[in-house]
């Protein structure tokens, strides 16, 4: 046991900043289990997309929406908020400049700086933020200071590859995915259920 003064529980409930990073997929599929498990215990989840498209539809979307909405018609579970901060894919095309995609990425950070600040969720889930971080859009120090000074007993999940190593150290839990084999490697399409 730690010599940390500290009970059991008081060990058990201490909140989390979790990274989910590497170059495999399944980071941001083990992000949301872990809200699943939350929204479960009645937790307050926000969701918050940084790279992926508006536009394009994911199923955990769909099923964490009809969980809100759940909870907001019986109770069961907890609130569920969604929002998509950023506009797609780094290697698609789309509208605007680096610079304005850089833009959107910072007042998307604000916005959860202000929730976190606020004590608005119980748990965050920033999908795909590692990619800002690494492409220098926002500061790594100022959302690691952010996270050491959370208020109260809010955990994090963040998810993307290239988690920068001020991030990594800041963290309590850090998984990288790596490939061992993928139907991808052989030709195969992305299919339905299994990458949207």
């Amino acid at each position: 046991m730690p010599a940390d003064g500290k009970t059991t529980r008081q060990r058990r409930n201490r909140p989390l900043v979790v990274v989910h990073t590497g170059v495999m997929k399944g980071k941001s599929t083990a992000a949301f289990g872990l809200a699943l498990r939350g929204w479960n215990q009645g937790w307050d989840i926000g969701v918050f997309q940084f790279v992926k498209s508006a536009k394009w539809k994911v199923g955990e979307e769909a099923a964490f929406r009809a969980l809100g909405e759940l909870h907001a018609n019986t109770g069961q579970g907890g609130p569920v908020e969604w929002h998509k901060m950023g506009e797609g894919w780094s290697w698609s095309r789309k509208k605007g400049t680096e610079e304005d995609h850089a833009d959107a990425a910072r007042e998307g950070w604000r916005e959860i700086a202000r929730r976190i600040a606020e004590q608005q969720h119980d748990l965050y889930v920033l999908d795909e933020f590692t990619y800002p971080l690494h492409w220098g859009w926002i500061s790594v120090d100022e959302v690691v200071a952010t996270l050491a000074d959370r208020p109260g007993h809010q955990h994090v999940v963040i998810t993307g590859r290239n988690a920068p190593a001020a991030l990594i150290d800041a963290a309590d839990l850090v998984v990288e995915m790596t490939k061992v084999k993928h139907p991808m490697d052989a030709g195969q399409k992305g299919q339905r259920g299994i990458e949207w």
